[in-house]
């Protein structure tokens, strides 16, 4: 499967933003640097979005400008969180207005569909149209069900992307677990690991086909995902196998992008892989949350299109394995390789 191009709404304003000078976060969160969307959406259309609805179809629309697409023959979102904006208006009325007199478009726009349904709305596309809801497995999900789709003959072209937020109320109730630091600086989490990370958010659309085209990014050889494994080792040994099928070896690949995110349990597991091959990670960029391979998987198609390495002077990458788990419990490889 070819990654036939990427956009991302991020923390970060582009890919050449990474080499210029990346932004940077104190605090306990990224939020993303949001796009003038009257060039995507009409801005009659505008007023009555959700900021996550906004970045999805504006990352989207971006994704098919850069392939030369007018339509994908599917339409597949991951989102582990939803329109969490929507669902907390809907839930706050419901207790403000008690129930009564309550106006219906909060509640409509709060589904975990909403985006995906947005886009085809916006594009008249009446094809395919799916969301996975996998919590750290949605943006996976919906990548292997276009892989199964384009094996089976059914589509060549589709449209997938992982999407997510972060709202006040949410960043409270995650606080409470002690997932994060309270006073972190994002451009130095992952070489100054301690307990706690930094959360973030972000859309990230792909448009990927069965063909090889002039302006491919990247081909996806590979994608496999491990949910809670007995023992790290389980994981370790999945990613051998994996090489091994694609009848390759460690010293073949040309860099690993890792999803370290500065806490100490959780940047555990990617030592496992410390071997002699240079590394980058992606979420001093993009903060942590369900989706953020898909910021990963992005970052990671530039890499191998640009043939060039945010902190890696002179690498020039042909094959690259992505590896990122979430909170322990969802881990997932990719396998990709220049065009």
């Amino acid at each position: 499967m070819y990654i036939r191009s990427a956009a991302a709404v991020s923390p970060q304003a582009s890919f050449e933003a990474l080499f210029t000078g990346a932004a940077g976060y104190q605090g306990e969160q990224l939020s993303c640097i949001e796009p003038d969307y009257t060039s995507y959406i009409d801005p009659k259309l505008i007023r009555r979005m959700s900021r996550i609805i906004k970045m999805g179809t504006a990352a989207a629309v971006e994704s098919l400008k850069a392939a030369g697409l007018e339509q994908p023959e599917a339409i597949i979102t991951g989102t582990a969180y939803g329109c969490l904006a929507d669902t907390d208006a809907f839930l706050s009325r419901l207790v403000e207005f008690k129930e009564e007199l309550l106006s219906p478009t909060a509640f409509i726009q709060s589904t975990h569909n909403t985006v995906a349904g947005q886009i085809a709305l916006l594009l008249k596309c009446h094809r395919h149209n799916n969301t996975f809801v996998h919590k750290g497995f949605s943006f996976e999900s919906a990548l292997l069900e276009a892989r199964t789709m384009m094996g089976e003959n059914e589509i060549t072209t589709a449209l997938v992307g992982g999407v997510d937020e972060i709202i006040p109320a949410s960043h409270a109730l995650l606080r409470r677990f002690g997932l994060y630091r309270a006073n972190g600086d994002s451009l130095r989490l992952v070489n100054e690991p301690a307990k706690g990370t930094m959360a973030g958010e972000g859309a990230a659309f792909f448009v990927v086909d069965t063909q090889q085209s002039a302006n491919s990014l990247a081909r996806l050889d590979a994608l496999q995902t491990w949910y809670k494994p007995s023992t790290p080792n389980r994981v370790a040994d999945g990613i051998n196998a994996l090489l091994a099928e694609q009848g390759i070896e460690w010293k073949d690949i040309d860099l690993i992008v890792a999803g370290r995110n500065g806490d100490t349990g959780d940047d555990a597991l990617y030592d496992l892989f410390k071997k002699d091959i240079p590394e980058t990670s992606f979420k001093q960029y993009c903060g942590e949350y369900p989706t953020a391979t898909a910021f990963g998987l992005w970052l990671a198609s530039h890499i191998l299109h640009e043939q060039r390495v945010p902190g890696v002077e002179g690498l020039k990458p042909r094959r690259i394995l992505l590896y990122n788990h979430y909170q322990q419990t969802h881990h997932a490889a990719y396998l990709l390789s220049a065009c």
